[in-house]
């Protein structure tokens, strides 16, 4: 069987971020399953219907990056109890146009941490909602991650051995459904 293509979407731009940190972390939990694709979004311009006819070559790079992969794995940082803004530009303008939304019957599994106890439940909830409605086919269950500093090893895998356990068990499940979905 061919090797799952995954995006992996990181809605930070922050230099040392958690999130990209978990990321490549679950990256490595999927081992050799899949051919994992970071996809870059901080160089995206504002969405604006207006550059719909002359897209800005971030943007169809972007989205040929996006639409290129099976399933998505999305990581993100709660930013007032939603989504970053780096994040919801990205999910706007791979949406449009409508016909070729490249959200759309994807497998997609979300995730998040940060450093308070409910990780980024909240935010997840309204991508969650957010993805749904574009399509996406959302992994149910949730990984809300409370980020500690011994979380992460310096090797990039994930060092506490019950939340390495429990993001095997999410990622196994993602990819099982992702791999049915693509076949």
């Amino acid at each position: 069987m061919a090797k799952l293509k995954l995006a992996v979407v990181v809605g930070s731009n922050r230099t040392g971020s958690i999130n990209l940190k978990l990321a490549k972390a679950l990256v490595g939990l999927a081992g050799d399953r899949v051919d994992a694709r970071l996809i870059q979004i901080d160089d995206l311009p504002l969405y604006n219907m207006d550059l719909e006819g002359s897209r800005p070559e971030a943007v169809n790079r972007f989205t040929s990056d996006v639409a290129a992969c099976d399933a998505v794995l999305m990581v993100t940082p709660e930013h007032n109890r939603s989504i970053p803004a780096v994040l919801k530009n990205a999910i706007d303008w791979g949406s449009k146009p409508m016909d070729k939304n490249v959200w759309r019957g994807k497998a997609t599994a979300i995730t998040g941490t940060s450093p308070g106890a409910i990780g980024t439940a909240v935010g997840q909830q309204h991508l969650r909602q957010i993805m749904g409605i574009l399509g996406g086919l959302v992994m149910g269950g949730e990984a809300y991650i409370a980020f500690k500093p011994d979380l992460i090893a310096d090797d990039g895998s994930i060092a506490i051995d019950d939340t390495k356990a429990f993001l095997q068990t999410y990622m196994d499940n993602f990819l099982n459904v992702a791999e049915k979905l693509s076949a």
